[in-house]
């Protein structure tokens, strides 16, 4: 599968922006999806993920209550909607998939996109 991820930008602290990711392949809704995040000098963190039904939601401490995951297998697509964005939210997000049904580490993901910037200024 390709991902492709996309709606980042530049926006002030306490706004919001909505991510997506859009997915080729017949077989997307068989996976497991993930967003993650990288800011400068970091390592790739663990933002968020949906199982393949959208039934589980799985979330960052940092981000619960902020960021919403959900996915629409009919458009193969997965969206991260970040709310109240902090100026610590800033990084590259990625989104990814993985044939797991749980999984909050990158190392069980194996297909990635190229990453969209957000930058939060305050």
């Amino acid at each position: 599968v390709q991902l492709q991820a996309s709606g980042g930008g530049l926006v002030q602290a306490g706004g919001s922006l909505r991510l997506s990711c859009a997915a080729s392949g017949r077989t997307f809704s068989s996976y497991t999806m993930g967003w993650f995040r990288q800011a400068p000098g970091k390592e790739r963190e663990f933002v968020a993920a949906i199982t393949w039904s959208g039934g589980s939601t799985y979330y960052a401490d940092s981000v619960k209550g902020r960021f919403t995951i959900s996915r629409d297998n009919t458009k193969n697509a997965v969206y991260l909607q970040m709310n109240s964005l902090k100026p610590g939210d800033t990084a590259v997000y990625y989104c990814a998939a993985t044939g797991r049904r749980v999984a909050a580490q990158s190392n069980d993901y194996n297909y990635w996109g190229q990453g969209t910037l957000v930058t939060v200024s305050s």
